[in-house]
């Protein structure tokens, strides 16, 4: 896949206006974040969250500290860590999907779309380095593809089966790994991605890991839709 594209095996692609990206529809997509599968036999197909977001919908109600509620309440906790200092996203680790993957930093294409990791490399993630780092007060924005047709299943395959309470760590640059709890996991399509939820303001430090699923498009050779992980920094 190129880095002309965040996010499907086919999509459109998310734009980004200077550090905070607008993006018009974050599917993972172009040639990538969801794979490109062009494979006749029937590839497995990526677990989904429980919680499925209607067609039409621009994301939950966003609550003080810009994060979704869970289950009509909010995950707001008043003893929130303070966040730390700018730093690099070097890794990241999720124990219940076996995810435990290098981070490369990506930015904006000339065209405005945001970079995704090489469909070589779909076994690594992306960290949206024009944005918040992992640890900092905001949200910090980690992509990565579902699958590919040269390697199958991806770095975030198994996103979707995560849930509140699981845990995702990032390791940084400055040797200060980050631990970040689930706070809920939303699947949105591509048309109604909820761009401020993911690249908004937060007062906390958060968390938004983003891949792409739904049921793959074999018409269009695309995902419809895009899973985003919503979680926030824990001590």
């Amino acid at each position: 896949m190129t880095t002309t594209r965040a996010g499907g095996r086919h999509g459109k692609p998310w734009r980004a206006a200077g550090a905070a990206v607008a993006v018009v529809t974050l599917a993972m997509i172009g040639a990538g974040m969801i794979g490109a599968s062009l494979k006749t036999t029937p590839a497995p197909r990526p677990p989904q969250p429980l919680a499925q977001a209607g067609p039409e919908v621009t994301g939950p109600t966003v609550t003080a500290t810009g994060v979704p509620p869970v289950d009509g309440e909010s995950v707001a906790q008043a003893d929130a860590p303070a966040g730390l200092a700018r730093s690099a996203a070097t890794t990241i680790e999720i124990p219940r999907i076996g995810v435990n993957a290098t981070i490369m930093s990506l930015g904006t294409n000339p065209d405005g779309t945001v970079q995704v990791p090489p469909l070589s490399k779909a076994d690594q993630a992306g960290w949206y380095e024009p944005g918040v780092s992992p640890g900092e007060t905001g949200n910090a924005v980690i992509v990565g593809h579902v699958d590919s047709a040269k390697l199958g299943p991806a770095v975030f395959f198994d996103l979707g089966s995560l849930v509140p309470g699981d845990r995702i760590t990032v390791g940084r640059a400055d040797g200060k790994p980050v631990a970040f709890r689930v706070d809920s996991v939303k699947s949105y399509p591509k048309t109604s991605f909820p761009n401020e939820l993911v690249y908004g303001p937060n007062d906390r430090a958060g968390l938004r890991v983003v891949t792409c699923g739904g049921q793959f498009d074999e018409t269009v050779k695309s995902y419809p839709d895009n899973v985003v992980v919503f979680a926030t920094l824990v001590e």
